[in-house]
């Protein structure tokens, strides 16, 4: 029944309105790994992609071009081209709805709720290669291979590449003005955007682009494009550099045909001319720009997309400049791509030097580990570690075991204000500093005898009201040192002043 043009705009509105509390509904669970994260982040994008086309083709219906809602509104209200006839209309309509169940009289209502309830269930098929370990690591080796096989590269190790891709401005000017170092940014770039669009499609990677093209045009009219300054004596000079061929010193083919054919490659390709062919084709090619013009030359010379804007063996250096700048604008998209993936880069590394000490059959293996666990094993970043005890953290950010935990009391600090807010680690260094000097002189300083009633007290408050209280229960006002105050011999012992004193006159200490 859904046939009508109103019945359709109340249906676009009605899915735009589900979708987006299904949207909602979906980021309020919280994925328990990273594979359910990104099967999330692909479910909500491609319910926004499908609220994104409701809502065009509902401003089409509104914007209403052809009068279609216009009229159909108006028969609503029993218009017509007589008159108005508010009765016939409506059951002219009353006619058509018994029409269709007449028709279709095992028609079924179909909830709508249930089948986009489904889509919270599905899984989006996203497609990674056994390298990228579904979206953990980046896979740069083909682009590596055509790095270290360019004039422009160097022969590196791979995890040499994956700190230097990021980095173009190490790469000489003179080398980055060639088709070969263009092809391969280019393909750098469609490969990390493909990849962020896989692992993050949240995000409006486009929105980023303009902002970074935005600023590339504002700093380029400005020449503060860093690396890039001088980027219009840069292309008068590659293109002279290309066009070193002076052809006033060549008269014959065999002559040009001496400088070998990369020489005339460069040559043809800065004319826009084509160059492919045997070297004796490219040099009779070169040689007729010699006494012709190239507005005159028959087309079938031009490479395909060129339109011989060049004279007499000189290219127009705007046209280098505008690659030049192409190259730069890749540069720039290279730099912003290589921040937001910042931490995919960093854990590519990690893997790449964990595996080159591997084994290929423990390679095999962590693979298939990875592939086994990845549906229920948390991220680390995101994993809550079991601690109900709430025993201190090791060295590794886990639990000290509880045995130990007894022994030694490892990994609590103790502080104690009558020694000075001195910290004791552990709970054994923590008891026996009772007996040490520093806090038998701190107890001194405060006139209280360093007793065993005394013992696991640290604030000086604590000890001045818990000694009151003493001195109250005993009915004095001093306190009787030989008896209460404690010495410790060279072997731990304890005696109290009047037994130590009686030793060691004896010459038994």
């Amino acid at each position: 029944m859904s046939s009508t043009l109103l019945e359709v705009t109340r249906g676009a509105h009605e899915e735009v309105e589900r979708l987006e509390r299904l949207i909602v509904k979906d980021l309020q669970n919280e994925p328990a790994s990273g594979k359910e994260r990104l099967a999330q982040s692909h479910r909500v994008r491609l319910m926004i992609d499908t609220v994104t086309s409701t809502t065009e083709r509902l401003i089409e219906i509104y914007e209403d071009n052809d009068n279609a809602r216009k009229d159909e509104i108006a028969a609503l209200g029993g218009q017509t081209a007589t008159g108005t006839n508010v009765f016939s209309a409506f059951y002219d309509r009353l006619k058509e709805i018994r029409e269709y169940h007449r028709r279709h009289p095992a028609a079924l209502v179909v909830d709508a709720n249930e089948e986009h309830e489904a889509l919270l269930k599905e899984e989006p098929q996203v497609e990674f290669s056994g390298e990228e370990a579904y979206g953990r690591y980046l896979d740069l080796h083909e682009l590596y291979n055509q790095y270290i096989n360019s004039k422009f590269g160097e022969p590196i190790e791979y995890s040499a590449y994956l700190d230097v891709f990021s980095q173009p401005h190490k790469i000489p000017r003179k080398l980055k003005s060639t088709r070969q170092y263009r092809e391969y940014l280019e393909n750098l770039v469609q490969y990390l955007v493909y990849f962020f669009h896989r692992t993050e499609p949240l995000q409006d990677l486009d929105r980023i682009f303009t902002k970074v093209e935005t600023e590339f045009e504002e700093q380029w009219a400005d020449g503060k494009v860093e690396e890039w300054e001088n980027a219009i004596q840069d292309g008068e000079q590659v293109q002279d550099q290309q066009t070193v061929i002076d052809l006033d010193y060549f008269s014959t083919v065999e002559e040009l045909v001496e400088l070998g054919p990369e020489k005339l490659k460069e040559a043809l390709a800065s004319l826009g001319l084509k160059i492919g062919g045997t070297v004796q084709q490219r040099a009779e090619r070169l040689l007729l720009t010699k006494d012709t013009p190239l507005e005159k030359l028959d087309k079938k010379h031009f490479a395909k997309g060129s339109h011989g804007s060049a004279q007499n063996g000189a290219a127009v250096a705007p046209q280098q400049v505008v690659m030049l700048k192409e190259i730069a604008l890749l540069e720039a998209k290279l730099k912003k791509l290589s921040d937001l993936l910042s931490e995919a880069i960093e854990r590519t590394k990690d893997n790449i030097v964990k595996k080159q000490a591997l084994t290929y059959e423990e390679i095999a293996a962590e693979r298939e580990d990875e592939e086994t666990q990845a549906d229920t094993e948390s991220d680390d970043d995101e994993q809550q570690i079991y601690n109900p005890l709430k025993l201190p953290m090791g060295w590794d950010g886990k639990p000290i075991p509880y045995w130990l935990y007894k022994l030694h009391g490892l990994g609590q600090e103790f502080k104690c204000e009558i020694c000075g807010n001195q910290s004791y680690w552990g709970r054994r260094a923590f008891e026996r500093h009772f007996k040490e000097w520093r806090h038998q002189h701190g107890m001194r300083c405060l006139g209280i005898p360093n007793t065993k009633n005394f013992n696991e007290i640290t604030s000086i408050e604590e000890a001045q009201e818990l000694w009151k209280r003493i001195q109250a229960r005993q009915g004095v006002n001093k306190w009787r040192p030989d008896l209460e105050e404690e010495y410790e011999d060279r072997e731990g012992n304890i005696y109290n002043k009047k037994t130590y004193t009686d030793l060691q006159r004896q010459g038994l200490i």
